[in-house]
């Protein structure tokens, strides 16, 4: 028989299965869009940052829906708690739709749609970070104090980064920005990721 820890909270479940629908929704619109480029190599040139971005962005929604089983932690769902967790997820629905945008016609190839919306794409970065210091909060005392010191860090400094990425158009800065940080996204989730 289950006990009350291993009952979820009904609060949770319904957070779930909004977070399911927008993660769900985000990974679509990734893989048509990858699909698009594989059908259609010769239409745009690409530009491997951007790809990695995009890759990245794939990373950040399966490791959001893994993370965000720890809601189950939180006590008392109000509609405050829903509405800021379903704006992250929709922050990160919007950096899916701008890193791998439906059509960029307008633009020579995928290097001048990322130098030429680097601005958006990294201010909702930073944004998303910040609110990922929130989320992490939410969770509770003890879930907080356990994963403060490298969220802060990662958060704030991923922040930082974001705001120099929309400032410069350097290349060098920007793939180096891309490949740390996928790398750092890939050993956080091998470090604390394996079992929830």
């Amino acid at each position: 028989m289950p006990t009350a820890a291993d009952v979820l909270s009904p609060g949770f479940i319904h957070m779930r299965i909004v977070l399911g629908m927008v993660v769900g929704l985000g990974l679509t619109h990734l893989l048509r869009q990858f699909a698009r480029i594989i059908e259609h190599p010769g239409r745009k040139r690409l530009y491997w940052v951007h790809l990695v971005w995009a890759g990245s962005m794939f990373v950040y929604l399966l490791s959001f829906w893994w993370w965000e089983y720890r809601l189950s932690l939180v006590t008392q769902w109000t509609f405050n708690l829903y509405l800021f967790v379903t704006v992250y997820a929709l922050l990160l629905y919007l950096l899916c739709t701008l890193v791998l945008p439906e059509n960029i016609d307008e633009y020579r190839d995928w290097r001048d749609y990322f130098q030429a919306r680097r601005a958006w794409f990294f201010g909702f970065l930073a944004a998303a970070y910040l609110i990922d210091l929130g989320d992490t909060r939410i969770k509770g005392e003890a879930y907080f104090a356990a994963m403060a010191t490298e969220m802060l860090v990662r958060d704030l400094a991923c922040v930082a980064f974001s705001l120099i990425a929309i400032a410069t158009r350097n290349a060098l800065y920007h793939g180096a920005f891309a490949v740390a940080g996928l790398a750092y996204q890939l050993l956080f989730i091998a470090r604390q990721f394996e079992v929830l």
